[in-house]
């Protein structure tokens, strides 16, 4: 379960963070409870009666005198000596580097905020922590079973079935849609849906082509769907640069 407390004196800007997180967390299967205050001092005195935070979402400047997002902070790490607290800031301005270093924040993000900014905040978060869920579930009559995502080499959908092939030859058959496995499991690992019957994952493609990919060792290529060409190829280009570090 991870312990989330947003603090920020606008309410609209509370909600639409409480809603944002609620939904990616969600989606992730991740277990989350959310807190939220309104003022700084409302943060100090639940963390003293016994509240505990995994994360924070803190705004630097509130509306009314009282302890900005910065004392907060410091009140955190060198009054409660907590340092495993991860402090996501947000603010409308960006000048703060300086007087945030020592608090050493997860992140900081700009208002208004935007969906995939909190995305890449929150992932980071779950790989820092270990707690990204990296295992793909399927059910089989009213059994619940899970393959490791790094084992899964391409989805194959065969009628109302899909088909999982694994990297040690093995596969997997159940019930689902192709469609919605791979917006809600398989997306946010790199996987490609190359064809309206193929998700294929990113680390056993070979060689990308016009109409088709080939897999690591096997050489079995994949027809690439014409009406999905130009979108594989960007991400497919989009994964590599990002894992380049370009």
């Amino acid at each position: 379960m991870v312990m989330i407390a947003i603090c920020d004196d606008d309410t609209k800007i509370s909600s639409e963070l409480e809603r944002f997180i609620a939904d990616i967390l969600g989606k992730l299967s991740v277990k989350h409870q959310i807190d939220v205050f309104t003022t700084g001092e409302e943060l100090i005195k639940a963390a003293e009666t016994g509240s505990h935070f995994d994360l924070i979402f803190l705004d630097i400047k509130f509306a009314e005198d009282g302890v900005n997002g910065i004392e907060v902070g410091r009140v955190i790490r060198d009054v409660h000596q907590n340092h495993l607290v991860s402090i996501v800031y947000i603010s409308r301005e960006k000048d703060y580097a300086l007087e945030l270093f020592d608090i050493g924040p997860l992140n900081f993000l700009v208002k208004p905020l935007k969906r995939e900014k909190l995305e890449a905040v929150i992932g980071k978060y779950l790989r820092i922590t270990g707690l990204w869920t990296k295992v793909f579930t399927y059910k089989i009559g009213h059994d619940t079973s899970k393959v490791q995502i790094k084992d899964i080499v391409y989805l194959e959908s065969l009628g109302k079935k899909l088909v999982i092939y694994l990297a040690d030859s093995r596969k997997v058959e159940f019930y689902g849609t192709l469609k919605a496995e791979y917006s809600e499991q398989l997306q946010k690992f790199d996987f490609l849906f190359i064809h309206n019957a193929y998700v294929v994952n990113y680390d056993y493609i070979s060689a990308l082509k016009v109409d088709q990919v080939v897999l690591v060792n096997s050489g079995l290529p994949l027809p690439v769907s014409r009406h999905r060409r130009n979108e594989v190829k960007e991400s497919y280009y989009t994964i590599m640069k990002r894992r380049m570090g370009v």
